[in-house]
């Protein structure tokens, strides 16, 4: 069974959104595509909430959102607990978010990265796995205790 990826953006990222949501069925994924749906203005926490919400429940292992410079998004998501939403801006970054910090959502700033720069920090974030090690403990102290 193929592992199912939420994808989401707000109008600035809508585009890419359709370029990702294509690259990510095109490697067996199974995409839930959750808007927008178009180029018009819409408000990003209305997407990042349900996407954050899924990876905080346990109900998929990880998510994807966009948006014009991705703080938002990253912001919004990371109010869940268990949520680690990395804001990427090259591939090395989204490979070093999920082998560092086992991010669970991968965060794109769409008005600065190009098609093929988005694809390459997608596919590096999916294909490296966490290291674990020494890097587990300082994973765990991202939950607050409190």
């Amino acid at each position: 069974m193929a592992e199912r990826i939420p994808i989401a953006a707000d109008h600035a990222g809508y585009q890419q959104k359709e370029v990702l949501a294509a690259h990510l069925k095109s490697r067996g994924f199974d995409v839930d595509d959750e808007g927008t749906n178009s180029t018009a203005p819409s408000d990003y926490p209305d997407f990042a909430h349900p996407i954050a919400r899924q990876v905080s429940s346990g109900e998929v292992r990880r998510g994807v959102l966009l948006c014009g410079s991705g703080q938002g998004m990253a912001m919004a998501a990371n109010r869940y607990p268990h949520v680690r939403a990395a804001l990427a801006w090259n591939p090395e970054i989204a490979a070093l978010a999920s082998a560092h910090n086992d991010a669970n959502i991968l965060v794109i700033p769409s008005r600065f990265v190009s098609d093929d720069e988005a694809r390459a920090m997608l596919d590096a974030w999916l294909d490296t796995p966490f290291e674990d090690g020494r890097h587990t403990p300082r994973v765990k102290k991202i939950d607050r205790a409190d």
